[in-house]
C-alpha cells in the first residue's frame, strides 16, 4: 500500500507539473508564431534587397519558430528559387500548398515556379486554379500569366485563349490585349493587330509599350502616316519611357 500510495503521488505531482506546463504553452505558442510572422517578414524585406544570407537566417529562424505556418513556406520557396536550388523551392512550395490548399496567391506563385522550370501544363494548371478562385482579387493576371506561360512554350492557341479569357474578366487588361496584338504581329496577321490596337486604345488610356507595338504594326502594313502618327504620340505622352527611347532603334522620324 505505501508502494502504491508513493506512485499515487509521484503521478500527481507529474500531472500537475503537466498542467501548469500546459498553462504557460499557449502564450509561449503564441509568442513564437508572432516572432515566426516578424522574422517572415524581415526574410522577405532583406530578399526584396538582396541581401539573401540575411533572408535566409530570417526566414530558417521563422521555420523553427513554426513550421505549420504555410506563409513562412512559401517565403522560403520563393527564396530558394532565388538561389537556384530549384528541389528546395518545389518542396517549400508543396509544403505551402498542404498547408493552406486553396490559397490563390500560393497557386499563382507556384505555377510562376513551375512555367520558369519549364513545366508548362502543371503551371496553367495551378494559373487556372487561383484564377477560378472566388477568393483571388486578381484572375486576369492569372489567366494573364497561363497565357504567357503557354506562349513560352509556343503554344499560341492556347495562349490566345488565356489572352481573351483575361479581357473577358477585365476588358481594360493591356497586358493579355498587348499580348494578342503581338502575338498577330510576330505571325504576320497585321490587319487583325492593328483592329485590337485601335479597338483598345479607342476605349482605353493608351500605353507606351501599346503605342509602339502600333508604330511596328503600321510600317509593317506599309502605312508610313500611321507609324509617324502614333510614334509622335508615344513621344509627346511618354518622352521618359523605354519605349520612345526605343523609336531610334526602328529608325523612326516622328517629324
Amino acid at each position: 500500500m505505501r508502494g502504491a500510495r508513493r506512485w499515487c503521488v509521484l503521478l500527481a505531482g507529474s500531472l500537475a507539473a503537466a498542467l501548469l506546463a500546459g498553462c504557460a504553452n499557449p502564450q509561449r505558442v503564441r509568442d513564437q508564431h508572432q516572432a515566426a510572422v516578424f522574422n517572415t517578414e524581415l526574410g522577405v524585406a532583406y530578399m526584396q534587397r538582396g541581401q539573401l544570407a540575411i533572408a535566409k537566417r530570417k526566414l530558417d529562424r521563422a521555420l523553427r519558430e513554426n513550421p505549420n505556418d504555410a506563409n513562412v513556406h512559401s517565403a522560403r520557396a520563393l527564396l530558394f528559387e532565388r538561389l537556384g536550388q530549384p528541389a528546395r523551392a518545389n518542396r517549400e512550395f508543396r509544403a505551402a500548398l498542404e498547408l493552406a490548399p486553396h490559397n490563390p496567391d500560393y497557386e499563382n506563385d507556384y505555377a510562376i515556379y513551375l512555367c520558369n522550370a519549364g513545366r508548362t501544363q502543371a503551371g496553367v494548371k495551378y494559373f487556372l486554379a487561383a484564377a477560378r478562385n472566388p477568393l483571388y482579387l486578381t484572375p486576369a493576371d492569372a489567366y494573364n500569366n497561363a497565357g504567357v506561360c503557354l506562349r513560352v512554350a509556343h503554344h499560341y492557341r492556347q495562349a490566345v485563349k488565356m489572352f481573351r479569357m483575361a479581357l473577358a474578366v477585365s476588358p481594360d487588361f493591356e497586358q493579355a490585349a498587348w499580348q494578342l496584338a503581338d502575338l498577330d504581329f510576330k505571325r504576320g496577321r497585321y490587319p487583325q493587330a492593328h483592329a485590337l490596337i485601335k479597338q483598345f486604345l479607342t476605349a482605353n488610356s493608351e500605353t507606351p509599350d501599346m503605342l509602339l507595338l502600333a508604330v511596328k504594326v503600321a510600317r509593317a502594313q506599309g502605312d508610313a502616316l500611321g507609324a509617324q502618327l502614333y510614334a509622335r504620340r508615344l513621344q509627346l505622352d511618354f518622352p521618359n519611357s523605354a519605349e520612345a527611347h526605343a523609336l531610334a532603334a526602328l529608325g523612326q522620324n516622328p517629324g
